[in-house]
C-alpha cells in the first residue's frame, strides 16, 4: 500500500494581467514543500501534473527543495477549469468592483462570490463556457489520472495540480455528491498537501489541505 499525495499549486498571481504564474511567495511555499518532503525521506515513484504554467513552476519549486524527484507525467486532466469563464457565465458584465481604484478586497469578493455561482450552474450541466470541459469530462479527467496512479504505483506517488481537480478527487473518493466539490474547493490553500492511501482496488482519504511545512510560517497562507 502506497500513499499519492495531491499538493495544490503555490499561490499565483491573482489580480494580475497573468495569473497563471507563481508569485515569489508561491515559489518560497513550494520550495518549503519540497524540504520538508526530503527531510521525512518521502521517495516517489512516480509524479504527475497538469500542463498549467503554475502548476509546472510549482512542481519546479518542490523538486529544488526536494533535490530528487523522477521525471513528471503531463496529465491535462489535472489542469484547473477557468475561473474567469465561469465567473462570466454567472455575470454578464464587468465584475463588480473592478473599476480602477475599486476596493480590492471587494473586488475579491465579488470575484469568488459569481465563482460559485458558476460553478453551480457548470456541474448542474446549465452552462458549458467556452473552451471548457462539461462538469462530467472534468471529473473523468481527474478520475483517470487516479486510476493510472493505483493501476500503476505500488509505492508512494504525487501530483500537483490545482484546487478544482483536488476537490473533485476528493469528493469521488468520498462518494459525496458533485457539489460538494465547491466546498471543497473554496476552503483549500496555497501548496497545501492532501493524502490518499492507495491499493490496486481503491483510494482512501488520509488528510486534507495540510501545511505541516508551513507550521513555522502563518504569514505564508494564503488561499488564491
Amino acid at each position: 500500500m502506497g500513499t499519492l499525495y495531491l499538493v495544490r499549486h503555490g499561490q499565483a498571481s491573482f489580480g494580475s494581467d497573468d495569473y497563471d504564474r507563481l508569485s515569489d511567495l508561491g515559489q518560497r511555499q513550494c520550495l518549503a514543500l519540497g524540504r520538508w518532503m526530503r527531510e521525512r525521506g518521502l521517495v516517489f515513484e512516480a509524479v504527475l501534473r497538469g500542463t498549467l504554467r503554475r502548476q509546472a513552476q510549482s512542481l519546479a519549486a518542490i523538486a529544488e527543495g526536494h533535490g530528487g524527484l523522477p521525471a513528471a507525467l503531463e496529465w491535462p486532466g489535472l489542469n484547473e477549469y477557468d475561473s474567469d469563464a465561469l465567473v462570466r457565465s454567472a455575470h454578464g458584465g464587468r465584475l463588480p468592483g473592478a473599476d480602477a481604484g475599486a476596493d480590492p478586497q471587494a473586488t475579491h469578493r465579488a470575484h469568488f462570490r459569481l465563482l460559485r455561482t458558476g460553478l453551480q450552474r457548470w456541474i448542474a450541466g446549465e452552462v458549458t463556457p467556452a473552451g471548457m470541459p462539461s462538469w462530467a469530462e472534468f471529473g473523468a479527467g481527474v478520475a483517470a489520472a487516479l486510476d493510472h496512479v493505483r493501476q500503476q504505483c505500488r509505492g508512494d506517488a504525487l501530483i500537483v495540480s490545482s484546487g478544482g481537480p483536488i476537490a473533485t478527487a476528493v469528493a469521488q473518493v468520498l462518494g459525496a455528491p458533485p457539489a460538494a466539490m465547491i466546498e471543497l474547493n473554496m476552503r483549500i490553500r496555497n501548496s497545501a498537501v492532501t493524502e490518499f492511501t492507495v491499493t490496486p482496488k481503491r483510494h482512501a482519504l488520509l488528510a486534507y489541505n495540510h501545511l505541516p511545512h508551513l507550521d513555522t510560517r502563518p504569514d505564508w497562507v494564503t488561499y488564491a
